[in-house]
């Protein structure tokens, strides 16, 4: 048994000399490329990719060092030519005073024989904001928080207590509920007409930008400030101090002194034509243009 045993061993490795993993393993390569040769290539697809990426990012940081220059450039004259600008508005509207004033005093001139008539046009002209008045009233501060800055990253989260356009239109509106007869925010005279709203991070009053620290500054009753000082609105906004950090303050003063607001843009309402054409001398409509009417 023993002796045959190791007869057909011997028969078995003459037959098949190769061990049959190695048949296994060439019977893969035939079939296709090896898992390590695709590791390989994948690793050399990867490196080809990360090279690419490297090399766009590289262009995009020239370019945009390049055309830096150009940028800033532009900036500055966009900035340059705002400033020149708004230096041109404000001697425009220093001159327009000066005129207004000249106004003022031939009026007077003409209204000396009548005192009280030129008593009403000034107390007209005060209460619409079309002349400057002076008096004792209350101003009103309002100021930004100052942000808040993460100790550990350095940079500047959301700031809840930037002054919005609704926190001075809600003081104003205030103001005027508790009796105040001529307000200004920022030596900007508001009228029946103006309005306070925000274009991009900038409040704008009647179209003119005004930047913080904010000044409300309103003339009426003596006890105006106990007034505002007492209302749900004063309230309101010690809460964002408390909570946000805005800076509120109100304080009253005398001897305040609002200048006129710009003169309005008057519009004239027209009556509607009717809808067979404008009314003849007898009444009768006259026809349109356009042949409608009969």
């Amino acid at each position: 048994m023993r002796t045959t045993g190791y007869t057909d061993f011997l028969t078995e490795l003459f037959r098949n000399p190769l061990d049959a993993g190695y048949a296994e393993a060439a019977r893969r390569r035939a079939a296709g490329p090896s898992p390590r040769g695709q590791v390989r290539t994948g690793r050399a697809a990867r490196a080809l990719v990360f090279v690419l990426i490297g090399f766009l990012f590289t262009v995009a940081w020239q370019y945009a060092v390049a055309a830096q220059p150009g940028t800033n450039k532009a900036r500055a004259g966009l900035v340059a030519d705002v400033k020149s600008r708004r230096a041109e508005a404000d001697d425009l509207q220093r001159q327009a005073n000066r005129l207004r004033d000249d106004v003022v005093k031939q009026q007077d001139a003409a209204l000396a024989d009548n005192g009280d008539e030129a008593r009403r046009l000034r107390d007209l002209e005060a209460a619409t904001g079309l002349a400057s008045v002076h008096g004792d009233g209350v101003v009103v501060g309002l100021a930004d928080a100052p942000p808040q800055v993460d100790p550990v990253t350095g940079r500047s989260g959301t700031n809840l207590g930037v002054v919005l356009d609704r926190d001075i239109q809600d003081i104003a509106n205030e103001l005027w509920r508790d009796g105040a007869e001529a307000i200004a925010i920022n030596d900007q005279r508001l009228t029946s007409t103006s309005t306070i709203r925000a274009a991009g991070g900038a409040i704008l009053v009647d179209f003119r930008p005004v930047t913080g620290p904010y000044q409300v500054a309103a003339i009426g009753p003596g006890d105006l400030d106990k007034r505002f000082g007492g209302s749900a609105t004063a309230r309101r906004f010690h809460r964002y101090t408390d909570m946000y950090g805005m800076r509120f303050e109100v304080r009253k003063k005398g001897g305040l002194s609002l200048p006129a607001a710009p003169e309005p843009q008057l519009r004239y309402a027209r009556p509607p034509e009717p809808a067979g054409g404008t009314p003849g001398p007898s009444g009768s409509p006259v026809p349109s243009p356009s042949g409608g009417g009969k």
